[in-house]
């Protein structure tokens, strides 16, 4: 009987449980990288868009401010000439107003900031258009008036004309009847007068001149009215200076606008009768050497002078 050897078979072996761990690290790992790769995308996404949102805030923000700043010119234009044709310029300057201080706003703005600005220059846009019609109206209503106006200003012209011809001329003859009317002082005369009451001609010794004397009489005009006159004289030494003194009865007038001093005073009844007149001035000192000029006048101006010399 024969004897079948029986089959040897070799045991399978076991899963190695550390290689499938080391797949799903991998695995785990690949998944890290890729989630890593896609935060990393995104994020450089997020910039890069980010980036050019901003750009283009600040490109917009530049071209509404340049805008801003045209809409300030052309406001200044249409004020200038609505103002020109006489209508109201208020809600102009008012929008002007704004513009500036817009204008002189430093600083980032955001996106809302910005829209609402864009809006508000369509807005000054819009009055913008507005105002050219109104500046048409005001420069069809003027040439209007110009029109009906014209014969009426050549006729006003013309009186106008004729009025101040015959306002000259009225001037003119009050200027004239003026200086007609002006008094002279003739036949002048200095003397000398000392102590003894002895009077004596130019040239004078100081120790002849204790009293000055000056007499004139006032020149005949027909012109002149009779009235209350006062008549100043002045001696001035060849310095200009005006010889006075208050306590003896020197004081100031005015003459071309400006105040001056005078020697003496006195006044009387202007009656056109060739009244002769006496001024005795005691200086209470000795006169320098020198040469003087006697002035006379009234209401301003001089009515005649003369000389007189000291050794």
């Amino acid at each position: 009987m024969s004897t079948t050897p029986e089959s040897t078979f070799a045991p399978e072996p076991e899963p190695v449980k550390s290689s499938n761990k080391t797949g799903i690290i991998i695995a785990l790992l690949s998944i890290v990288v890729i989630v890593q790769s896609v935060k990393i995308y995104l994020d450089y996404k997020d910039k890069v868009e980010i980036k050019e949102q901003k750009a283009n805030v600040e490109e917009e923000l530049a071209s509404t401010m340049q805008r801003l700043t045209e809409i300030k010119t052309e406001l200044d234009q249409k004020i200038v000439e609505i103002e020109k044709l006489g209508g109201d310029v208020t809600e102009l300057q008012k929008a002007k107003a704004e513009v500036e201080s817009q204008l002189k706003r430093n600083g980032v703005r955001s996106a809302k900031e910005i829209r609402v600005l864009k809006d508000k220059v369509e807005g000054y846009e819009e009055l913008l258009k507005i105002k050219d019609d109104e500046i048409e109206k005001l420069t069809s209503v003027n040439k209007v008036l110009f029109s009906e106006n014209r014969s009426l200003k050549t006729t006003q012209n013309k009186l106008g004309d004729s009025i101040n011809q015959l306002s000259r001329s009225k001037n003119e003859l009050a200027t004239k009847v003026a200086l007609a009317s002006q008094l002279k002082a003739e036949n002048v005369a200095v003397r000398a007068v000392n102590s003894k009451g002895k009077e004596r001609e130019s040239p004078f010794r100081t120790r002849q001149l204790t009293r000055l004397k000056v007499d004139f009489n006032i020149a005949e005009n027909k012109v002149a009215p009779i009235e209350g006159k006062k008549i100043m004289i002045r001696v001035v030494d060849e310095n200009g200076q005006v010889i006075f003194d208050v306590v003896r009865g020197s004081g100031t007038f005015i003459v071309n606008g400006k105040e001056e001093f005078y020697t003496a005073v006195q006044e009387l009844l202007f009656d056109n009768t060739r009244q002769k007149l006496s001024f005795t001035y005691e200086k209470g000192s000795e006169y320098g050497p020198g040469n003087y000029l006697i002035e006379i006048y009234t209401d301003g101006y001089l009515m005649g002078q003369a000389q007189f010399a000291v050794k």
